[in-house]
């Protein structure tokens, strides 16, 4: 797929994962566009993780940890 396509997928996931935690509450949209969101790579998708520069690895592991947070406090939330 095209990089450039990519980044614009990965931000539009970005904003309404973000919209739906911070207007909706709704926790568990947000994990699932957040996650939609990590598979459109925004970065070279031709470039292996390894050679990657840090700030690219950063970036991508901090958006997997918010998307597991959400899921934890959509999960706890949601227990009743």
């Amino acid at each position: 797929m095209n990089t450039s396509i990519n980044k614009f997928l990965y931000l539009g996931f970005l904003a309404l994962g973000s919209y739906q935690a911070l207007v909706n509450k709704d926790y568990m949209q947000a994990t699932a566009s957040f996650g939609i969101g990590l598979a459109f790579d925004p970065f070279d998708i031709e470039q292996k993780w390894n050679d990657r520069p840090m700030w690219q690895k950063v970036v991508l592991i901090l958006h997997l940890g918010i998307t597991a947070a959400m899921f934890g406090l959509g999960v706890g939330l949601n227990d009743k």
